[in-house]
């Protein structure tokens, strides 16, 4: 019986000894190792249910599975060797979400800016546990105003019916400052439930209730439709704000929280610091909350809020497009948290936010690209591209979460990005051209261009109701999804060598298959279909592409090539530097950097043609290519002309390989080696 997938990734991460902690967030596994050098990268990359290995700074390591990802985190921890592993990091309910996995990009780049590193995971690790409820109260709110349009039910906000679906979702957004802190400090090994008692304070009946104190003087802010008080408490001024919804005040209140509590710690006996540390930083930190840390997040949320409001009026366009072309950057380096702490920051002192419609052009971009993806897969019978692509898309429809895209698929095949982006652009000039000329009206009558909303919602299909504006929403997104979705389906997402080996794999599925039904005795109608192919056939031999001196596969030097993943072929050693169709067919694949080519004859017989090794790294540069793709070529026809003087220069072999990519479906294919051949010469028989 085989391994669980549990007990695999155990074992290739090396071994239950190996593992320090273990805890996980939405989509990924996150490991605390005592060595990383023990980890089996390759084997977890290749592991059926596993969808990416992204090492960490210092001996820290994260296994991306996807939406499964708790299940197989209680199967991990339910493994008999795992007994008393991880226990000094997990949470008291023995799963905790305090992880935000960058992707391979973050992680390259961890350890150059080590502050900013940090800063960026504090931000990443108080917000991602509550992802979950976020992205709840967003389609509650998402489905709520789908029925309000749709006259279902009525847009009345005083019937006891409507004020309870709202307390619903509005408690999720009123008390987040709690749950941030709460995060916050637990991510700066601070007892969190301090944290959240501290902000809490600021959120109380009691505390609000100063705004209407008789000895409270208030100014109306006509800018942000809101008012700011000062309240006189023991003889020293206190600015006042409502701290519903806001984000950055327990991001520094935790902050602080953290030095005093860690200081106190230090100077206080152990025996008595249960009682003594959190009475101190209650009164400590809570006055500081109240007097100054409370009020300068305020005054820097609404600072950077009123900013990009700015130019959002005075610079639409170039707000509406920058901010889709910059998100597929943001969110694997995981610097997208800070703007989205401002979307809750517009809502809150706004009233609306605007920044989240051109997010959602980047959104449906992303996912349009997924969608590319699994139209190819269906097409190639990519068994395994499919389900993760499948999985992906859905995660994104209907959830709004682009990590299983990104990390699962996108990061993997960097074509997609060059594709993608385009979808983005253009769905950032349609949502800057369809804004500036229906402008969306928010519910205090300010005129704004662009769309607005006044939830924080998760860029679904779900939550397209939620929308100012839905039509010029919808429209954008379409638009940038279809881009997306056509740049790929068109132009695909994979090199040539990606693409035959994924071709090569479902021919030898299929000639498995067949082989199957054969043995039980059920093929006659296979066996006609053979034969009527047999009978048609005429390509029996493969030419050689250049001039030179022929050499098998094993001599070149690529272990790919060496192992016959991608067919049975042969290498040539060029003598000249004209490369030739080997065989009349379509051009499948013709590579951009002109070192590759695909063509399939009309027999169905697939050929690879691939000039050099790892020539793909000159980008083009001394490749002279003659042919686009899709066109029919006949056997001589010149494919590319190679300067291979300069391939030599930069370092790379000129060997040129070539091999039949469905090889499984003939009964031999035969390379002709040690000889030395013109172009056009037959180097690979072929047996039906």
């Amino acid at each position: 019986m085989a391994d669980s997938l549990a007990s695999q990734i155990i074992t290739a991460i090396g071994g239950p000894e190996n593992v320090r902690s273990l805890t996980h967030c939405a989509t990924r596994l996150r490991f605390e190792l005592v060595d990383a050098s023990k980890v089996d990268q390759n084997s977890l990359e290749h592991m059926q249910g596993v969808l990416g290995a992204v090492p960490q700074s210092g001996d820290r390591f994260q296994v991306v599975i996807g939406g499964g990802v708790a299940t197989v985190y209680e199967n991990i921890m339910h493994l008999p060797e795992m007994a008393g592993v991880g226990g000094a990091s997990a949470s008291d309910d023995g799963q905790k979400s305090n992880a935000d996995v960058k992707a391979e990009a973050r992680s390259k780049a961890r350890g150059k800016v080590a502050w900013l590193d940090s800063f960026f995971e504090y931000l990443s690790d108080s917000f991602r546990p509550i992802l979950g409820v976020l992205l709840g109260a967003s389609i509650i709110i998402a489905l709520v105003n789908l029925l309000i349009s749709l006259n279902v039910i009525p847009n009345d906000e005083v019937s006891a019916g409507w004020v309870f679906v709202k307390a619903i979702w509005k408690g999720v957004f009123y008390f987040l400052p709690i749950m941030v802190a709460y995060n916050a400090s637990k991510k700066l090994k601070v007892d969190p439930w301090l944290g959240g008692a501290i902000m809490a304070m600021l959120m109380t009946p009691q505390f609000t209730g100063l705004m209407d104190a008789k000895t409270t003087t208030c100014v109306e802010n006509a800018a942000l439709g809101t008012k700011s008080c000062m309240a006189n408490i023991f003889g020293l001024p206190m600015a006042l704000s409502d701290y519903s919804g806001n984000v950055f005040v327990p991001l520094l209140m935790a902050a602080v929280l953290a030095l005093v509590y860690h200081g106190l710690k230090r100077i206080i006996p152990e025996s008595v610091q249960l009682v003594f540390v959190p009475f101190f930083c209650m009164i400590i930190v809570g006055a500081l909350t109240a007097f100054i840390i409370g009020p300068i997040g305020v005054w820097v949320g609404n600072g950077l809020g009123v900013g990009l409001a700015w130019m959002n009026t005075h610079a639409p366009f170039i707000f509406a497009i920058i901010i889709p072309m910059l998100y597929p950057f943001l969110v694997p380096l995981g610097l997208h948290w800070p703007l989205n702490a401002l979307m809750l920051m517009n809502i809150q002192t706004l009233g609306y936010d605007f920044i989240q419609g051109p997010m959602g052009v980047w959104n449906f971009a992303c996912f349009g690209a997924t969608a590319g993806v699994l139209f190819l897969a269906v097409r190639d019978k990519d068994k395994d591209m499919r389900q993760t692509a499948l999985g992906a898309l859905a995660a994104g429809l209907l959830g709004g979460v682009s990590e299983p895209s990104l990390y699962g698929i996108h990061l993997r095949y960097k074509l997609i990005y060059k594709r993608m982006l385009v979808g983005c652009g253009l769905g950032g000039v349609v949502i800057a051209i369809l804004g500036w000329l229906f402008p969306s009206v928010t519910a205090a009558g300010q005129t704004v261009h662009g769309v607005t909303t006044t939830a924080f919602a998760f860029t679904s299909l779900l939550t397209i109701p939620v929308f100012n504006q839905m039509w010029v929403y919808a429209v954008s997104i379409a638009v940038s999804f279809l881009t997306s979705f056509l740049l790929i389906i068109t132009f695909d997402y994979r090199t040539p060598e990606q693409k035959a080996e994924v071709l090569a794999r479902a021919a030898a599925n299929q000639k498995t298959a067949v082989s199957s039904v054969e043995a039980k005795g059920v093929a006659p109608a296979a066996a006609t279909a053979t034969a009527t192919v047999a009978a048609a056939t005429t390509t029996t031999v493969v030419n050689a592409p250049v001039a030179g001196h022929v050499i098998s596969l094993d001599e070149t030097g690529d272990p790919v090539f060496a192992s016959r993943a991608l067919g049975e072929g042969v290498g040539i050693q060029p003598a000249d530097s004209t490369v030739v169709a080997p065989v009349s067919g379509v051009l499948q694949t013709v590579a951009e950097t002109g070192h590759a080519f695909g063509i399939k004859t009309d027999d169905g017989v697939e050929v690879l043609v691939h000039v050099g090794i790892d020539t793909v790294k000159m980008n083009g540069e001394g490749f002279d290519v003659k042919v686009k793709a899709n066109e029919h070529v006949n056997a001589g026809d010149n494919l590319v002309v190679v300067d291979f003087d300069k391939v030599k220069e930069a370092g790379y072999s000129t060997t040129t390989l070539m091999t039949v990519l469905n090889t499984v479906a003939f009964a031999s294919v035969t390379p002709k080696t040690g000889v030395d051949v013109k172009a056009g010469e037959s180097v690979i028989d072929i047996q039906r």
